[in-house]
């Protein structure tokens, strides 16, 4: 037998641990070469890990296990076969026998008046029992009207507890205990750390979306058929965004240590709703693509994210993040800050409302807008400003493609 080790490897220079979430293959199963054996869960992302030769695969680590860099997770015995076994297929020959009746039995239980023939035909058709009969005849005798009321009764209790067995949460007061999976744990603590570690304010503003919702319905179609992808609220806004981040070089910063980090680009991160949690790509370069690259980027960043795809690499960074809790019903939230980035922009659901506009009473379609800030990098009158800005650019597109 020659095995060969397959350990964990090194992933990023930030992880030191990972989950193994599912073993993809089964314990003494064989495999090939490049063959995804199992996934393996970090604090960022769920990656598949292949086999580094073939053979037959020796699980030594189980599903749910932490394990370290460089641990143990399987073998490999590369002198194994792959040997399939073919079972010869075995006739079975159901032999159906009939159980004569005892004619003698048969007359004596009616002799004893218990029930009419007609009765216990339909009960021994039904399959009832004559305990669950109430007789009304002479003597006690079953009837067929007895028999038909039984068999609504019957009816009735095995729909209730049909009703009982399908819908047992109705009924359940049980508990469940469920182990946060390693994403979910890294997620939370990230979220207890900008609470605590950062002076994170949120201020609101509100944008009317009239112009960029006739935008997209003249030139939706147009746009799809060009570049395959329809025009987004997200790119828009995220290319509104990058505008005045370079303008507020401040609220694209990031405090590190006792340092102020300025950048002259905007990678924005587009919080991305999983089956595992939620996630935060960046778009790097916002600066310089058009509207449907960012689309395209995006639309690709959302799949492999579904997917469990993103490479980490493709989870790091970011300067500023977007996140819109308008696609779940959202009116209005405070967003949490995506550490180490120092500002956070929410999107809501679009509600027609009334507003003022010149000096009469309208119905626009309205979205609010909350910007969480870290305090020590970002000054409140900062943190307004930006909004001003950004609504004054959502509002009137042209200023958008002009770069004014």
């Amino acid at each position: 037998m020659s095995l060969i080790d397959l350990r964990v490897p090194a992933i990023g220079e930030s992880i030191s641990e990972v989950t193994l979430s599912k073993w993809l293959k089964a314990d003494n199963s064989f495999v090939n070469l490049d063959e995804a054996l199992c996934e393996f869960e970090s604090d960022k992302a769920t990656l598949e890990f292949p086999s580094e030769a073939k053979g037959r695969l020796i699980h030594k680590a189980k599903e749910g296990d932490d394990l370290k860099i460089g641990a143990l997770v399987a073998q490999i015995d590369t002198n194994a076969q792959n040997e399939s076994i073919s079972l010869p297929e075995i006739e079975k020959k159901v032999v159906k026998s009939e159980i004569p009746k005892d004619s003698k039995a048969e007359t004596s239980h009616y002799a004893k008046g218990l029930a009419s023939p007609s009765a216990a035909k339909m009960m021994e058709e039904n399959n009832l029992k004559t305990e669950q009969i109430q007789p009304s005849g002479k003597d006690g005798r079953i009837t067929k009207a007895d028999v038909i009321q039984g068999l609504e009764s019957k009816e009735k209790a095995e729909k209730i507890t049909s009703n009982i067995q399908t819908n047992p949460a109705s009924f359940s007061r049980q508990t469940r205990v469920v182990k946060m999976s390693r994403m979910r744990r890294s997620i939370a603590k990230h979220l207890v750390a900008a609470k605590n570690e950062t002076a994170m304010l949120t201020t609101f503003n509100e944008v009317d979306m009239t112009a960029l919702m006739e935008l997209r319905s003249r030139y939706n179609e147009e746009y799809l058929k060009r570049y395959g992808v329809k025009i987004g609220f997200m790119s828009l806004f995220a290319k509104a965004c990058s505008v005045v981040l370079l303008q507020m070089p401040e609220v694209n910063a990031q405090l590190v240590g006792e340092d102020l980090i300025y950048h002259d680009f905007t990678d924005i991160s587009i919080a991305i709703s999983t089956p595992n949690g939620l996630v935060v790509p960046p778009i790097r370069n916002v600066e310089s693509l058009k509207f449907y690259e960012i689309e395209l980027q995006l639309k690709n960043l959302s799949e492999k994210a579904r997917n469990n795809k993103l490479s980490l690499d493709e989870m790091s960074g970011g300067t500023f993040t977007i996140t819109n809790g308008g696609v779940f019903g959202s009116l209005m939230s405070t967003p949490i800050i995506n550490e180490p980035q120092s500002a956070i922009l929410g999107m809501h659901s679009i509600k027609d409302r009334p507003i003022a506009l010149n000096n009469q009473v309208v119905i626009r379609p309205m979205m609010y807008l909350a910007m969480s800030y870290d305090h020590r990098v970002i000054d409140g009158s900062s943190s307004v400003t930006f909004l001003v800005k950004l609504k004054d650019l959502l509002e009137d597109p042209v200023k958008l493609f002009l770069e004014i």
